[in-house]
């Protein structure tokens, strides 16, 4: 027993003993606690180190040579053991650093560099100090080895290098949209050693090594925000002046539910001759996977106020050139007639065109003014709107009195449907956001519609409840959008009903 207790005062079995303990007890704790495991390394590190000072061991100095075979077995197993932990430690350092600075996703390569180099510097170390290895002479002799290896791996490591210095440059992280100089585009998904992964629009992988990206010039989409902006570009036939044609695609612009308001869009005239007015509508998306909504949209709604405008789109300039010709200048009037109006709106799908030709003789016009409220939220109106010119935004308040913007609509575009028919009242404020013209369909107008054809107002329930938005979750709304088709026709026949009588009062 003496022996023993002499044996384990001496500092080699007690740094044994930590350095065992360390690993043991950093094994036992789980993964996801990787910060506690970061702190048990450099804890037993420096526990470790303190022994050896108390027992004047210097762990970077190789053996005498004149210690027994016993103590030379120990001094050798604490050195080693020292070594892993300093390398553990000097590991966890890097990872605390890294994560202190939060961006350990995007720094994952050079983590791993420096990790490497640490190993490498322990193995060294360990050959050196506790082997006595002659490690200069080894690095010597290993040199054309080296030359064959890298010869052999050199795609690699040019993927390696560029891989470092794309990390360190850091033009991109995972997350970020980028869009190469060979049209190659895509969100970055990961970044290794030897390649980035780019998810495409098409939903699929390409992976790309890192040399072939450092040698590409890329644009960053995701820089120094998600916000993508677009240009558009329209052609007029010069039938009237420039300023009407930036006023026109402005209303465009401020009729589109998609684009951006900050930063601004705005229209610019990009060239004018004896073919065409050129303008570009430049505008922003919240992020680039919006494109081509807001692009569709954009080319709808160039399309419905062109026309409500009368203004008309030119041939190409190459089509101009391959033709020989020049363009059309004297076309019909583009304005849709109140005929088509009628025809595309679906509740009215069912009419015949005697029907329809009924309707439309008449149909009363109205103006609004800019900022005009047309109806407040909550009430019925009894008319059928169809917007003829300009752009109306609907208006939701919220509990605590905000006003929201639910939706922009734009030429061709209807609403008092529910007013019209069932009674039903609006459910958001429909406010002018410019000057506007409207076409109005009253009940006294439909009315001989359904007392001559009185299942035409079965098919009006159907199209009405399969139609009925769902703009908002508030309670006071909730009921309107459980209108069976059952409830909506029963609607629809007190609604005429009570039309009809004051039309016979008048008479």
């Amino acid at each position: 027993m003496p022996d023993l207790a002499l044996w384990w005062a001496s500092p080699l079995p007690q740094i044994i003993a930590v350095g065992i303990a360390g690993i043991v007890v950093w094994y036992l704790i789980p993964v996801r606690h990787a910060n506690v495991r970061l702190i048990v390394q450099i804890v037993f590190f420096l526990a470790m180190s303190a022994v050896l000072l108390g027992g004047r061991i210097v762990p970077y100095e190789s053996a005498s040579g004149d210690e027994p075979p016993t103590g030379a077995v120990l001094a050798a197993s604490a050195k080693l053991l020292w070594w892993v932990h300093l390398a553990w430690a000097l590991i966890g350092f890097v990872r605390i650093y890294l994560v202190i600075e939060g961006k350990p996703r995007e720094a994952r390569l050079l983590q791993d560099l420096v990790v490497g180099i640490v190993y490498i510097g322990m193995f060294l170390s360990i050959l050196a100090f506790v082997f006595a290895v002659p490690v200069g002479t080894l690095i010597a002799t290993s040199g054309v080895f080296a030359i064959i290896l890298g010869l052999a791996l050199q795609n690699t490591l040019s993927d390696v290098f560029s891989g470092i210095a794309l990390n360190l440059g850091r033009p991109y992280v995972p997350g970020n949209w980028i869009v190469l100089s060979d049209g190659t585009e895509g969100r970055v998904i990961e970044t290794n050693w030897r390649a980035t992964h780019l998810l495409t629009p098409a939903h699929n992988v390409v992976v790309l090594p890192n040399r072939f990206l450092s040698q590409l010039g890329l644009t960053n989409v995701s820089r120094p925000d998600e916000r993508h902006r677009l240009t558009v570009k329209v052609r007029f036939l010069p039938s009237t002046t420039p300023a009407v044609v930036v006023d026109v695609m402005r209303v465009v612009l401020m009729g589109s539910n998609t684009i951006l308001k900050d930063p601004s869009p705005y229209v610019a005239v990009k060239s004018q001759d004896a073919a065409a007015i050129e303008a570009n509508l430049v505008f922003a998306v919240a992020d680039v996977e919006h494109r081509v909504t807001a692009r569709n949209e954009i080319f709808d709604l160039v399309y419905r106020h062109s026309r409500s405008a009368g203004l008309l789109l030119a041939m190409p300039s190459s089509a101009s050139i391959a033709t020989g010709r020049s363009p059309q200048r004297v076309v019909d009037d583009p304005r849709p007639t109140p005929m088509e109006l009628i025809g595309a709106i679906p509740v009215f799908s069912t009419l015949t065109d005697g029907e329809r030709e009924m309707l439309v003789a008449k149909i009363a016009v109205r103006a609004y003014r800019k900022d005009e409220i047309i109806v407040r939220q909550g009430e019925a109106l009894p008319s059928l709107m169809i917007l003829r010119k300009g752009v109306i935004v609907r208006e939701l308040q919220k509990d605590d009195g905000r006003i929201q913007e639910i939706s922009h609509l734009s030429p061709a575009d209807f609403f008092g449907e529910t007013g019209l028919l069932a009674g039903i009242g609006e459910m958001a404020t429909l406010r002018a956001l410019t000057d506007v013209l409207v076409f109005e369909v009253d009940q006294e107008s439909f009315a001989p519609l359904l007392l001559e054809r009185p299942e035409l107002a079965e098919d009006l329930a159907a199209i009405l409840s399969a139609q009925m938005p769902a703009i908002d979750e508030d309670r006071e709304h909730r009921h309107q959008r459980q209108h069976s088709k059952f409830a909506l026709l029963e609607s629809i026949r007190k609604a005429f009903r009570l039309a009809r009588t004051n039309a016979r009062h008048h008479l």
